[in-house]
């Protein structure tokens, strides 16, 4: 299979290097992504021939993420099934996340789409979308 039009790598920059290796560091570790590049600014996991970085660059313009502004609003991965989708949500509060949209849990994006919608303390969101469909 070519790679070719596949996504290469996804470049995040992030405010606190510590504060998102541990929330988003943990949770592609979760995802079957593993460490691929270390560095005094950033680290890197791969999963495949795709991989996502995360920098604390010093050219940074501000602090926090803000998903409402023009560029990333956030990142959607494949989870195993709903099951999976809820153990991840439940240890995602020890990570550095808060659940979104709790009162339409877990179907924030409709009633046939079973997922959770996290946010970090850095305001990066991220959906965890059950790929057996909806539960």
């Amino acid at each position: 299979m070519s790679a070719h039009g596949t996504l290469h790598h996804v470049e995040l920059w992030v405010p606190d290097l510590g504060r998102a290796v541990a929330s988003l560091g943990w949770l592609l570790e979760e995802l079957g992504y593993r460490r691929f590049q270390d560095w005094d600014a950033g680290r890197s996991w791969r999963l495949g021939p795709t991989y996502l970085v995360v920098e604390q660059s010093p050219a940074l313009t501000a602090d926090r993420h803000d998903r409402c502004r023009p560029g990333l609003n956030h990142l959607a991965f494949h989870v195993e099934d709903a099951a999976t989708v809820e153990r991840l949500t439940a240890d995602a509060a020890r990570h550095g996340w808060q659940l979104m949209f709790p009162e339409k849990h877990p179907h924030a994006g409709g009633a046939e789409h079973y997922a959770a919608c996290l946010q970090n303390d850095d305001g990066f969101e991220v959906e965890l979308v059950s790929s057996a469909g909806p539960s």
